[in-house]
């Protein structure tokens, strides 16, 4: 527990280098890029709305 503690974000990035690997040898490089595109882009679009809080003001009204 001490050693993941101590070298948390260098094992962490390890596992997401090794997945982002599986997955470009799987689908392609291309395509792994436009999945990766979509994701940030769902991630922009869901911390805009939470920030704006159109989706609070949606929920409240109804």
């Amino acid at each position: 527990m001490d050693y993941f503690e101590k070298n948390r974000y260098p094992i962490i990035g390890g596992i997401v280098g090794a997945l982002i690997a599986v997955c470009i040898f799987t689908i392609g490089f291309w395509k792994m890029f436009l999945v990766l595109f979509l994701i940030g882009l769902g991630i922009y679009i869901g911390l805009f709305l939470k920030k704006s809080g159109i989706i609070d003001q949606f929920i409240d009204r109804k």
